[in-house]
């Protein structure tokens, strides 16, 4: 959410910033509201001196007893002019912040321009990309020779982009979802959190699905919302907070169901578990000081990479371009692990630096020490990460040519020392 204080400051900085997301002169539509409400609020201010004057009159003419009915004719079509603007007012407020609410984040300066995926930046690679003896197969193809992926009985169930896991395939997706909560938790200094799955308008306002993203998600009948990403909730728990600075940052993760409509991705992924309706995913939230966001993004997206790392995946990290960032971020890192069944690195954590875009969204402050300043805390958030496609991404990179899948080491405590899955 943007200050429109600040645009009105500098609109042709506001617009420049805009351009780079493809929105031209987007200051012009708040602006011109804006100047409607400000002009509103100037006439009301002086009909209500000018009925204040007029009381003074009506007052002294009726103590002189004076013919008064010329003076509060006058007094009453103030009232009338007054009630109309009264009525303005709010509906010009309420206009403007929808104005804003549909306006993206401004993008840090380092986030390179670009149109789409094709211009994002490789910072860094991890690990090698193994060599296989054989043709590596795609996770759909291991999961079925297994009998542990089941995308019939799936459709059956729920119709498409639903899949069913059993036996040492459902073990090893919750492997995945344990070990990751494990280390966020004792290492990285993350607090485990059990959220709701389901949510409040304000609250998916607040992150900002709502009201942009509508299409992509699922409302239920009593119009509440299955949350996209636990990232909805872990953050919205700020919301009309004034945190105090000393506690700052906050650091909170979960693992979730998340729910996405997928609308617009007909024909992308259709076979398979990359693109799901329903999906677990570790989240990564966290509440900073201003001051401290920029560190705490590199710090975030460093405990995702080393979920992948321990887990032995081929990797790397991308920046994300204009043209690729998302709504609310001002600048994003995606991480990608290489699937040696497509050839092909796939995005498997994103994370995010919001500034304080949501927090004023979601009215989430900060309280300084001396007890009188406050501010709008930046939030970040980050996949720890999504366990589906880590499912994937150990299934097609520990596959035999048998048709076995390799426990990574790391997970086989998860799965009673489990090391080799077999058909079943």
């Amino acid at each position: 959410m943007h200050d429109i204080r600040s645009i009105r400051e500098d609109a042709a900085a506001f617009d420049t910033a805009m351009a780079r997301r493809r929105l031209e002169n987007a200051s012009f539509a708040p602006l011109a509201v804006d100047d409607l409400r400000r002009a509103a609020v100037a006439q009301l201010q002086l009909l209500q001196a000018e009925r204040n004057a007029l009381a003074k009159r009506i007052g002294e003419a009726k103590r002189a007893k004076a013919d008064t009915s010329e003076l509060e004719a006058n007094g009453a079509e103030l009232r009338r002019s007054m009630e109309q603007l009264e009525a303005q007012v709010p509906q010009l407020e309420s206009e403007l912040r929808e104005r804003l609410a549909i306006l993206p984040n401004v993008m840090d300066a380092d986030v390179p321009d670009g149109r789409d995926e094709a211009d994002n930046v490789v910072v860094k690679f991890f690990g090698e990309i193994k060599a296989f003896s054989f043709a590596p197969k795609q996770h759909f193809e291991i999961g079925e020779i297994l009998g542990q992926m089941d995308f019939a009985a799936a459709a059956k169930l729920a119709g498409s982009r639903f899949t069913v896991l059993r036996g040492g395939l459902a073990r090893l997706e919750r492997a995945l979802g344990q070990f990751m909560l494990d280390i966020h938790t004792n290492e990285h200094g993350y607090t485990e959190t059990t959220v709701p799955l389901l949510v409040n308008d304000a609250s998916m306002f607040g992150t900002g699905q709502l009201p942009k993203f509508a299409e992509d998600l699922f409302k239920t009948t009593d119009g509440r919302w299955l949350i996209p990403t636990a990232e909805v909730s872990l953050t919205n728990m700020a919301a009309n907070e004034i945190l105090p600075a000393a506690q700052l940052p906050i650091r909170v993760t979960a693992l979730t169901p998340c729910f996405r409509s997928e609308a617009g991705s007909a024909g992308r992924d259709v076979r398979g578990m990359l693109r799901q309706h329903q999906f677990p995913k570790v989240e990564m939230v966290s509440i900073t000081h201003p001051n401290e966001s920029d560190a705490e993004h590199e710090r975030m997206t460093r405990c995702a990479e080393t979920i992948l790392e321990r887990l032995g995946l081929a990797y790397r990290r991308v920046l994300l371009c204009a043209g690729d960032t998302g709504f609310s971020a001002a600048k994003t890192y995606d991480l990608e692990v290489w699937l040696p069944g497509q050839g092909m690195y796939r995005e498997i954590s994103s994370c995010s630096n919001t500034r304080a875009f949501q927090a004023r969204r979601m009215n989430a402050r900060y309280r300084e020490a001396d007890g009188k300043t406050l501010g709008f805390v930046h939030t970040l958030n980050g996949s720890g990460v999504a366990v589906g496609r880590a499912l994937i991404a150990v299934l097609e990179t520990y596959q035999n040519e048998d048709g076995t899948v390799n426990v990574p080491e790391v997970l086989r405590p998860y799965i009673g020392g489990q090391a080799v899955i077999r058909p079943i």
